[in-house]
């Protein structure tokens, strides 16, 4: 049966429009960035199925990007696209021109996997990390989930080297259309988030042993990322609630480093924090405001959230005040008209996990928007 939309129901606020770094949002939902290993080919390239994918989504306010390598020694993942080679560029330039002839907005999140990748990714060697400690984790390689390794520490210089590669890769991106870039920053698989933690980062040069000194990469890699930039183009995504094996689990000294640090992001050229707030307790429960109220108060820029939302809580973490707009990762996975969808109040579609990280056009561009029901009346 056909339902009537009311004024209330296109009124809703996430649907209102807003300004994020510049850009002017027509709405506040948001294409969370999802790895969905498409990228099936040598030379980690973007290809039309990726065109495809991100048009289909772009009536959304802002499309985030999966994460995309920075360069060869960042690699972690199979079938990710990357960020640093002509031909990943051309493919991500047919993706920019068809979400803008589209009306959408886009911007690429920039990915390195630090200690979470492993010898099948890097020629056999192994990879980089805060300090020689195992993640013991796993790392999704072309034979399938393989333990992590011990990883060696980069020296200074390579990590001198890692921020050159995300400031390249940031002009990269502006080169080929996209409206910005995100930092990758989030859990266990990012080097980022490997070098906040006290767990995992050993060191005691100037990348390591006290809060300060931890959290230098992060701030070296945002200055460089926003260099190719006009004004504040670079979005932030962290994830300070993250629990993951022995080393990931948010206790009062791992969220009071993240409190000094998303403190200090005031002070750089950041257009957002996208946080990933707490994993529910159970399914179906509604997203805690209270973690994600700890860090509204904290950053004074424009704050996009994820993990859980809904139509319903998604709209009420914006009408609280405590974002600015919301991410949705696995609803964007089986819903591309999103945001029609939430406008018309209609049912969401259900993702196929066995194709999220595996496949080509099924699971990934065939899933219809949601269709007309008639009740027999004219």
């Amino acid at each position: 049966m056909t339902r009537t939309t009311s004024k209330a129901d296109l009124d809703q606020p996430l649907l209102r429009s807003t300004e994020i770094g510049g850009l002017r949002l027509p709405n506040r939902v948001v294409v969370a960035p999802t790895t969905r290993a498409r990228a099936a080919n040598d030379g980690h390239t973007p290809t039309e199925l990726h065109a495809a994918y991100y048009g289909q989504r772009a009536s959304a306010g802002l499309i985030i990007t999966e994460g995309a390598w920075v360069g060869e020694r960042a690699i972690g993942f199979v079938n990710v696209p990357g960020a640093y080679s002509e031909q990943q560029l051309e493919g991500w330039r047919r993706v920019t021109d068809v979400v803008h002839a589209l009306g959408g907005r886009i911007v690429l999140q920039l990915w390195h996997t630090g200690s979470a990748s492993h010898p099948d990714h890097l020629g056999g060697e192994l990879p980089g990390g805060p300090s020689a400690v195992d993640l013991k984790e796993l790392s999704f390689t072309a034979s399938g989930f393989r333990p992590t390794v011990t990883p060696r520490e980069l020296t200074p210089a390579e990590l001198a080297a890692t921020v050159a590669e995300y400031r390249a890769a940031s002009g990269n991106a502006r080169r080929v259309g996209f409206d910005g870039v995100e930092i990758h920053a989030l859990g266990s698989s990012s080097l980022v988030p490997q070098f906040l933690n006290p767990r995992l980062n050993l060191r005691t040069d100037g990348y390591g042993g006290d809060r300060a000194r931890r959290r230098r990469l992060l701030l070296e890699i945002v200055d460089a990322v926003a260099e190719p930039w006009e004004g504040r183009c670079t979005g932030v995504r962290l994830s300070p609630y993250w629990t993951s094996g022995e080393f990931f689990a948010p206790d009062e000294e791992l969220l009071a480093d993240y409190d000094e640090l998303v403190a200090e992001l005031n002070d750089r050229p950041v257009a957002y924090l996208h946080l990933r707030g707490k994993d529910p307790v159970a399914p179906g429960d509604a997203p805690d405001l209270a973690a994600i109220a700890r860090y509204r108060r904290l950053f004074r820029g424009p704050m996009v959230v994820n993990n859980g939302f809904d139509r319903e809580s998604g709209n009420a973490v914006i009408e609280a005040g405590l974002a600015d707009a919301v991410s949705f990762a696995t609803h964007y996975i089986a819903n591309p008209d999103l945001v029609t969808r939430f406008a018309l109040g209609r049912d969401l579609a259900t993702g196929d996990p066995a194709t999220y990280y595996a496949g080509s056009a099924g699971g990934f561009v065939d899933y219809p928007v949601s269709a007309w029901e008639q009740d027999g009346r004219e």
